[in-house]
């Protein structure tokens, strides 16, 4: 709730008691933001009061906004919307703010450490296949709440898991090893992680063959596809790696760094980074070891079979499979051992963010009550981030068949679409090569990092290239634009009248349009705050798209540098910065750089 607000409350909580002689706890007063339809800057939610006045909703709004208008400096006027009291607050109280806002560096941030630390988990890649689409969505997604839990406040770990062992590991080595030839990335001009996904894809495709020339022969289908020779000797492999087989091991180890590599490349072209890494082929024995820990206390029960289960019936859940009969780790086994590991090297750690498709809800459920069940304090308040899957226009995208939308493609296509439209415009002809190339990222990489977070996470989504890079519409270039345009106000201004003052703004100086204005910047910091209690960028994305919509629409009939009025030309200027100063800085939190031309 906003200082105002506050105020606002414990005004309406006097007035009760002047006007109906009634004490009314000022908490319990709802304050909401007038609708823009209605005249007014702030509504008071009238019916809970009207048990103090015994009177109509009407009558009882009308009678608190007259005490108001009449007893309170900040109320210039009020309108009485059937159960609702409309209040307009004095323009001195908006220029006093946005001189503060505009004066403020990181204006609507906390302060940081103010908060407990947290922990976010993205990208979470297996190390059998490059980068995709739906990658992009969840570390841009991930990375902008890392930002933003930052931006309010609280200390950030961001961290990934990197899923680089188990069957999917083996089916790219056993392939490369057939199939390969000795094929490096050095040798074949193809990145590393590119390579390796190649491989995983011709497993699938011979191992179809195989299942197949099995099914002719009259084997049923769940036979054939577990006898088929490169199957088995994928599981070899796994049973071998597990046991730390010499040949194995230094395969894995040198496809896995091909693969490192070549995400390495993809994280920096991104502009995403991480504080640390974890390998589930580490953490997966930290997890036996704590269902180990978990049977001793009772957490966990062993089946006849060997096997060790979790019941959870209690809470609704099922029973869960935590070690299998034959000892060997369940994704479960790995994920409680990196949960584990990561308490232990962030003493204090609040809570941990998993940012993950909504496919695994139950799966973060589970793992939530199990480390409760082994004592982690706290460990409710840890949280599945959920979002809902990119799709293509022809449908999901699948690993094994080839069917994705790499990431590397995806950023060079939006950096040349971006190029093409900007050359087309004739706007970048003065500019070296290096300065277009950082202009070209800018735009297109902004636009699909705008694309993929202007949407809540929970809600899927289509991947649309070309609507994502449109000037128009709730789009990153449409913000970017006018920011530069703004930009270039402001540079103008100061080229012909000097630097701004915004001492010398005058309290009345705006129209109903410019009020507006800045009364929706001046929400920022409510925006940000519940952007960081939602775990939702796109809450930021849409303040930023009303925001510069308002911005455009006003620009249209309030010119700035040639306003002779000096009183007026400083206030539109100083709204114009207040406008490129909150763009700039929310834009940042969604991980978008914002251009000084386009």
């Amino acid at each position: 709730m906003s200082t105002l607000d506050s105020i606002l409350q414990e005004a309406v909580a006097t007035a009760c008691d002047k006007c109906f002689q009634a004490t009314i706890e000022s908490d319990s007063i709802q304050i909401q933001q007038t609708r823009k339809e209605f005249e007014g800057d702030r509504t008071v939610v009238v019916f809970p009061l009207t048990r103090a006045s015994k009177s109509s909703p009407e009558a009882t709004a009308n009678a608190l906004g007259s005490w108001l208008k009449q007893h309170h400096k900040l109320v210039c006027d009020f309108q009485v919307v059937k159960g609702f009291l409309n209040l307009t607050i004095v323009p001195e109280h908006w220029t006093t703010e946005l001189i503060r806002a505009v004066e403020t560096p990181n204006y609507g941030f906390g302060v940081q450490g103010s908060l407990p630390r947290v922990m976010v988990e993205y990208a979470s890649p297996n190390t059998n296949k490059p980068l995709h689409l739906g990658h992009l969505r969840n570390i841009f997604l991930g990375d902008s709440v890392a930002k933003i839990l930052k931006a309010i406040g609280h200390n950030v770990a961001k961290v990934q898991i990197i899923n680089d062992r188990g069957i999917h590991i083996c089916k790219s080595m056993v392939a490369w090893k057939r199939f390969g030839n000795g094929e490096t990335p050095d040798s074949s001009g193809i990145k590393g992680d590119k390579l390796v996904g190649k491989y995983y894809v011709r497993f699938e495709q011979e191992y179809q063959n195989e299942v197949k020339a099995l099914l002719e022969q009259g084997m049923d289908e769940p036979t054939a596809k577990n006898e088929a020779d490169l199957m088995k000797e994928a599981r070899l492999y796994l049973n071998q790696w597990e046991a730390n087989n010499d040949d194995v091991v230094t395969l894995w180890k040198t496809m896995n760094g091909w693969v490192y590599k070549g995400f390495a490349v993809t994280y920096k072209e991104m502009g995403v980074d991480f504080d640390r890494l974890y390998y589930e082929s580490d953490t997966y024995l930290l997890g036996k070891d704590q269902v180990a820990k978990g049977l001793e206390t009772g957490a966990f029960f062993k089946k006849d079979d060997g096997s060790v289960w979790a019941d959870l019936t209690s809470e609704g859940l099922d029973e869960k499979l935590v070690l299998r009969k034959d000892g060997t780790s369940v994704y479960m086994t790995q994920d409680i051992g990196t949960a584990m590991q990561r308490y232990q090297d962030y003493p204090g750690l609040d809570r941990q963010i998993y940012t993950v498709g909504n496919e695994q809800e139950y799966h973060f459920k589970v793992l939530f009550k199990l480390l409760k069940l082994l004592g982690i304090e706290g460990a409710e308040r840890n949280y599945h981030l959920s979002y809902g899957m990119v799709e293509l226009p022809e449908g999901k995208m699948k690993s094994r068949e080839g069917k994705v939308v790499d990431a590397d493609e995806v950023l060079a296509e939006m950096a040349a679409t971006a190029e093409h439209m900007a050359t087309e415009l004739g706007k970048v002809a003065d500019l070296d090569e290096s300065e277009k190339a950082t202009l070209f990222k800018q735009v297109g990489y902004g636009a699909i990092k705008y694309f993929l977070l202007k949407v809540a996470p929970k809600k899927s989504m289509l991947f649309d290239p070309k609507a994502s890079i449109d000037f128009i519409g709730n789009t990153g270039p449409f913000i970017q634009f006018n920011f530069v345009r703004a930009k270039s106000v402001l540079q103008k201004s100061e080229a012909k009248h000097g630097p701004l003052s915004v001492t010398r703004l005058e309290a009345n100086a705006w129209d109903q349009v410019e009020l507006r204005m800045i009364q929706l910047g001046l929400h920022w910091p409510h925006v940000l705050s519940q952007a960081g209690a939602e775990h939702d960028p796109s809450v930021i994305a849409n303040h930023c798209y009303e925001l510069t919509k308002s911005y455009s629409r006003w620009y249209q009939d309030h010119p700035v540098v040639q306003e002779e009025d000096d009183a007026i030309r400083i206030a539109r200027t100083t709204i114009c910065l207040f406008f490129t100063q909150q763009i700039e800085s929310a834009m940042s939190l969604l991980g978008i750089e914002m251009p000084q031309r386009m």
